[in-house]
């Protein structure tokens, strides 16, 4: 399968800041390009990799317009690896946005006795049919709780709804920020993945887009990790945003299917 994904930023920035942009496929592709200018100028971002492995490029700037342009062709799938000791231990834990500890009871009354391919089919219908995908719905600081209480939100509320419930049922669970071709209306999107069965499968309680088409482009605890744009010490305003993600084909999903993020 060819993927083929594209990302372009338009930032206004009113005082010195430095930028971190999170839009690169995280295993770097052949066929990519990444160009960034400021008031017309190139510039060029230092990069550096996580712990997790996503791809940050940072750069520092002055007053003006800030332009991004990335694109890349991804063919084939990525290996992935099935995840550490010190790895599953921390996606274990509660984090800002998947409190697992306060949605314990939930999970245990609805997901009692099951494991593996059946619990992530149970929790990921469970959580869309509980919620309702509206955009603008949520607030940037809105966590699993919060969702679910108000019971609509966006995908990254959906895969924050997802990781806490599993994490209570003491399964690893973390978030990718995702390419996502067959998407509508098309944006960054945001998956939840869950180790079970020695390897990492994605749950996407959205099924917006086939999960087998997905790239990867940065994988955290929650969206506190995976934002695309963080700024620090200056004033910026985002000005305009486009995202593309074409696949050359795009197979119909089965959310009782075990799938991995390639």
């Amino acid at each position: 399968m060819q993927r083929s994904v594209s990302a372009q930023l338009t930032l206004q920035v009113a005082a010195p800041a430095r930028l971190a942009f999170i839009v690169a496929v995280a295993s770097r592709p052949p066929a990519e390009r990444l160009h960034l200018r400021h008031d017309g100028e190139a510039i060029e971002p230092r990069e550096v990799t996580d712990a997790a492995g996503t791809r940050i490029h940072v750069v520092d700037v002055a007053p003006g317009t800030v332009t991004l342009d990335y694109g890349a062709t991804v063919d084939g799938r990525a290996d992935e690896a099935s995840g550490t000791e010190l790895e599953l231990l921390e996606y274990l834990r509660p984090s800002r946005y998947g409190e697992a500890d306060r949605l314990a009871p939930t999970a245990h009354a609805e997901f009692a006795g099951l494991a593996g391919a059946d619990l992530l089919a149970a929790v990921s219908s469970w959580v869309g049919t509980r919620l309702s995908y509206v955009p603008g719905s949520s607030q940037p600081t809105d966590g699993a709780v919060q969702t679910l209480l108000a019971g609509q939100g966006v995908c990254r509320d959906y895969a924050h709804l997802v990781i806490g419930l599993l994490r209570a049922l003491d399964v690893p669970a973390r978030l990718a920020a995702v390419y996502a071709p067959g998407l509508d209306p098309m944006d960054f999107h945001a998956v939840a993945e869950a180790h079970v069965d020695g390897a990492w499968h994605v749950v996407d309680a959205t099924t917006l887009a086939p999960r087998s088409t997905l790239v990867r482009i940065a994988t955290g605890r929650d969206a506190a990790d995976t934002a695309f744009l963080s700024s620090y010490g200056g004033n910026v305003t985002l000005e305009s945003m486009l995202v593309t993600a074409i696949a050359d084909e795009l197979p119909d999903d089965d959310v009782t299917r075990l799938v991995r993020l390639g």
